[in-house]
């Protein structure tokens, strides 16, 4: 990552209880998993709009 923003997020609470079950069994930071699972469904995404 080149560059950086900082964002204020507002998360439902279930969804945020959730996600920070899961950066337990990732052992990835809350931010980390975040960004992860963002950049991973843009890389879908991408890849869905490059098939034919």
């Amino acid at each position: 990552m080149d560059e950086e923003k900082r964002i204020t997020l507002r998360l439902p609470t279930d969804l945020h209880e959730w996600l920070v079950t899961q950066t337990k069994s990732t052992r990835r930071s809350l931010n980390s998993e975040i960004v992860y699972r963002l950049e991973a469904e843009r890389n879908a995404a991408m890849a869905d709009a490059e098939s034919p």
